[in-house]
């Protein structure tokens, strides 16, 4: 009996989620979900990775507290990258001895985690911006290093424990896993373990930012409107040299740095649940039995974890600061072409007369 149902496993197609929903069961469609899941892979480790190094060539980088939540974030977009390694080789059919349910409840429990404490680090950036912002006097005050360690510590053992029910048989964390047979085909998901995740996770976490961006950019808006007033009402009095003028214009732009980088997070937090609304969508409604599709799952799944690659992106078009740390970075690898830039940037000696 033994030899037999060896027999049949090893003559079984490959099993692989785009395959089993029925529009392929060739070798090429589990090639092509492979090559999918490797290439995010690659990307999300190399983007992490230069995030992670770009922070410590750059030290302006650090006068913000946030810059402490965004390199966690980092670490655990990284561990994402590395942890999605386990179903390239699983697809590849590198990992044929390991347990498979094991496996695949542990790599999904290890990317929803990790995934929760992105989502809790920035609900964490929108608080500490909201503080800087209402509060600034009081701000160094509230916002301490050692009330920060303890916040980047809870978020971790928060984000663990919301998951780890999933682990004793109540409900399903998420479909990461489903490229495994055990996950897609036997571990089902619970509208009760669902509610519980929304309600712990998900709902509080965008109310959050909701709240504080919106607050935030009306409180900027605010005193955008009351220094257009101010200088409508005082701009037509007489100025004593270039000092007056020269301040009014460092009151114009006093906060735009700090407004700027609220922009910066905010569309870090945009793009994040942009790519992650459609999987909480799908989660709650297939843990509803509203709806149920195989390539859904993939697409929602693998559209979601792409997300942890796009900050590095962000920062790259939004933060000069971020773009000067990734040319320090680089600059040992191409002097020539930084040194032509340095030089097309340099000011041209004035001739004499």
């Amino acid at each position: 009996m033994n030899s037999s149902s060896d027999a049949n496993q090893s003559v079984s197609p490959p099993f692989c989620l785009l395959g089993a929903a029925g529009y392929s069961r060739s070798l090429d469609t589990c090639v092509l979900e492979a090559v999918v899941i490797l290439f995010l892979t690659v990307l999300i480790i190399s983007g992490n990775l230069v995030v992670i190094f770009v922070f410590h060539c750059a030290p302006l980088l650090h006068h913000h507290t946030t810059s402490h939540f965004i390199q966690t974030m980092a670490y655990a977009d990284l561990l994402v990258g590395v942890s999605c390694l386990v179903p390239s080789l699983s697809l590849l059919h590198f990992l044929r001895g390991l347990n498979e349910e094991l496996t695949c409840k542990a790599f999904g429990y290890l990317v929803s985690v990790l995934k929760s404490v992105s989502m809790a680090s920035l609900a964490c950036i929108s608080v500490d911006r909201y503080v800087a912002v209402t509060r600034p006097l009081s701000y160094a005050t509230l916002v301490t290093p050692c009330r920060l360690r303890a916040c980047i510590v809870l978020i971790w053992v928060y984000s663990a424990l919301v998951f780890l029910p999933s682990f004793f048989g109540w409900g399903k964390p998420g479909y990461h896993g489903d490229v495994f047979r055990w996950c897609a085909e036997s571990w089902t998901t619970e509208p009760g373990f669902s509610a519980f995740i929304a309600a712990l996770l998900y709902a509080p976490a965008a109310l959050i930012v909701c709240f504080t961006y919106g607050s935030i950019f009306r409180i900027c808006r605010q005193h955008t409107r009351e220094i257009t007033q101010r200088h409508a009402r005082f701009g037509s009095q007489p100025t004593e040299g270039g000092d007056k003028e020269g301040e009014r214009g460092g009151e114009r732009c006093e906060g735009c740095p700090d407004r700027r980088y609220a922009m910066v997070l905010f569309r870090i937090t945009s793009v994040f649940y942009v790519l992650w609304m459609p999987y909480i969508l799908y989660f709650l409604l297939e843990s509803a039995g509203l709806y149920h599709h195989k390539v859904a799952s993939f697409l929602t799944t693998w559209l979601a974890i792409s997300n942890s690659f796009c900050n590095c992106l962000i920062y790259s078009l939004s933060n000069s600061v971020f773009r000067k740390g990734l040319g320090r970075l680089f600059s040992p690898l191409l002097p020539s072409c930084l040194g032509c830039l340095d030089a097309k940037k340099a000011p041209e000696p004035r001739r004499p007369v």
